[in-house]
């Protein structure tokens, strides 16, 4: 193996055209320029989760873009860059090549490659609802029709069906129908269908959606659900993180910052769910300075203590668009002296860490 290799260029000079899905914060494609970049050691990883890389290989057949496909799933550490680590990538290398052969396309080609992630300390297997979703989206890339599942969940969520219907309704087509959301005025539809969706299947739209550059109608809905709930007398915690999550990529930055300023204005913001929801999907939001320093104070003052403070604090400090904002607001001389003394806590776990 020369020095210098990396995955893409070992799958293309072996007759594979790989596609690049990031699989940890979101199920969004990859650029292969920007891929073959972090390959290279050239840039950081752009979504970092847990310090690592989770990422899907979708490889298919140039000549053959309706044939079978494989897909990889695998996850790399990073470094305190959040570049990939050279020997990380040529470790990994190494092992495809022992289990393939110098030839990818020896023997059957599909079996090969399922085969050759067998027992591998860098493979792993996402979470079903994140299965579903990746599979949605490869369907549309590739021009494929969606499951079977997907008339039915399209029928629901634009009332065509009673909304307490809901339990008969696969998954997959809610993943589906967020790959699709803006196909056949489907997304007025979702807007005018938000308002009165049971607490289960708004749930699991808003973790297919927030995949999705929702519109601002969409996001809109959202926020007016969330305020809501925020006005209940029994606050539904799974109801507003799923708003958060379903509008973190919304087109309209404003809703978006409106929704996440509201929930942290509200006491609810101190609990775990909507802190984690914030910080793993809606960070963006964190680009601005008032939200930014509004979510740490409430971070510091959160129901979990300093554990939690200290897991988010540096899973977004791996974040490089982040981490100066995030930096700004915990070293202002106007934070709360709560703010102060979870931020040097930290400092000294870093400190003391071997």
């Amino acid at each position: 193996m020369k020095p210098g290799s990396t995955l893409t260029e070992l799958l293309e000079t072996s007759g594979f055209q790989p596609s690049y899905f990031d699989m940890g914060r979101r199920v969004n494609p990859i650029d292969r320029a920007a891929f073959l970049d972090f390959e290279c050691t050239r840039s950081p990883y752009p979504l970092p989760l847990q310090q690592q890389a989770w990422f899907a290989v979708l490889l298919a057949e140039p000549d053959n873009p309706q044939g079978e496909v494989s897909i990889w799933f695998l996850h790399l550490p990073l470094d305190e860059q959040c570049k990939l680590q050279q020997a990380v990538r040529d470790d990994l290398l190494q092992r495809l090549l022992e289990v393939t052969g110098r030839n990818l396309q020896a023997a059957e080609k599909g079996e090969q490659l399922q085969a050759a992630l067998q027992d591998n300390p860098y493979a792993f297997t996402p979470k079903q609802e994140r299965l579903a979703v990746f599979h949605a989206k490869v369907s549309r890339l590739l021009n494929r029709p969606p499951s079977r599942f997907y008339a039915h969940a399209r029928s629901y969520f634009c009332g065509e069906i009673g909304w307490d219907q809901w339990p008969f309704l696969g998954y997959q087509g809610i993943a589906d129908l967020g790959a699709r959301f803006d196909l056949e005025d489907t997304s007025q539809q979702l807007a005018a269908a938000i308002p009165q969706l049971p607490g289960a299947p708004l749930e699991a739209l808003c973790h297919c959606l927030e995949n999705e550059r929702v519109t601002d109608e969409i996001a809109t809905a959202l926020l007016e659900r969330m305020e809501s709930a925020l006005n209940e007398e029994e606050i539904d915690l799974q109801l507003i993180t799923a708003a958060i999550r379903g509008s973190s990529q919304a087109r309209s930055p404003e809703i978006r910052q409106r929704l996440i300023e509201r929930v942290l204005q509200a006491p609810c913001a101190t609990h775990s769910e909507i802190l984690a929801a914030i910080a793993g999907r809606a960070w963006e939001g964190l680009q601005e300075t008032t939200i930014c320093r509004l979510f740490l104070e409430r971070l510091a003052e959160n129901q979990e203590g300093q554990a939690l403070f200290n897991q988010l604090l540096s899973d977004l400090m791996f974040l490089p668009d982040t981490r100066p904002r995030v930096l700004a607001g915990v070293r202002d001389p106007a934070r709360s002296e709560q703010l102060s003394s979870a931020f040097g806590a930290f400092l000294q776990g870093v400190q003391t860490t071997p």
